[in-house]
């Protein structure tokens, strides 16, 4: 009977080392606070480096991509910070700026809405989503005077600015770059949310189709 027990034991551990490393391959990147030792770019704006910091802290806590649709708190209003998704990083390291886009977004689109992207079979304005999407992210702030021209020179993007991409299939998608630099590439590391937040070196991993400095 105790090697029977004794099987049962060795293949239940066998079980549970398999399905602990299809976990761990499926879990987001180490947390963001192991590129604290990277060279990085002096910020000298107190909010641009707020800005940033908020960005890059957000791949210790924001662990999942969830694009469900929530009811919010207006002004003010997130989704738990465990989850999100990509315009979330910009949304929340801009309250850190003092900058709430979900009110901002929803009051130019209530004076201008038919100058947004008409997508989503809307009669007027939705606080608890229009920011989170990009399209309305990047008509904001072209219409707030902060674009940019799209170069294909890292040094042209700096840290705190906004960049938007065309994905496989046409999905957008959205990130901020941080202050540290690329050990590889020499670009600056973007924080951004595709299953997870994370800091990594994707400037031009994709198709840029926006580029944004808000703060100065």
């Amino acid at each position: 009977m105790s090697r029977i027990i004794a099987i049962m034991l060795l293949v239940a551990c066998a079980i549970l080392t398999t399905a602990c490393q299809q976990i761990a391959r499926t879990q987001p990147a180490p947390p963001s606070s192991a590129s604290s030792r990277r060279e990085t770019t002096p910020i000298s704006s107190p909010v641009v480096k707020k800005v940033v910091d908020d960005a890059i802290a957000q791949a210790d806590y924001t662990l999942y991509y969830d694009p469900a649709y929530v009811q919010l708190d207006y002004p003010g209003g997130d989704v738990p910070l465990d989850r999100g998704v990509c315009s979330d990083v910009i949304i929340r390291a801009f309250r850190k700026g003092g900058v709430d886009l979900q009110k901002e977004v929803h009051e130019d689109m209530a004076r201008s809405f038919s100058v947004y992207p008409q997508k989503w079979g809307l009669n007027g304005p939705d606080s608890n989503i229009d920011h989170r999407r990009v399209p309305n992210l990047m008509a904001y702030f072209k219409r707030q005077g902060k674009s940019l021209s799209i170069s294909k020179d890292a040094k042209d993007y700096l840290p705190g600015d906004v960049v938007t991409w065309n994905l496989s299939g046409g999905a957008t998608h959205i990130g901020l770059v941080t202050n540290i630099i690329s050990e590889t590439s020499g670009a600056h590391l973007v924080a951004h949310n595709m299953g997870a937040t994370r800091v990594e070196d994707v400037l031009f991993a994709w198709e840029i189709t926006g580029h944004y400095r808000y703060f100065q």
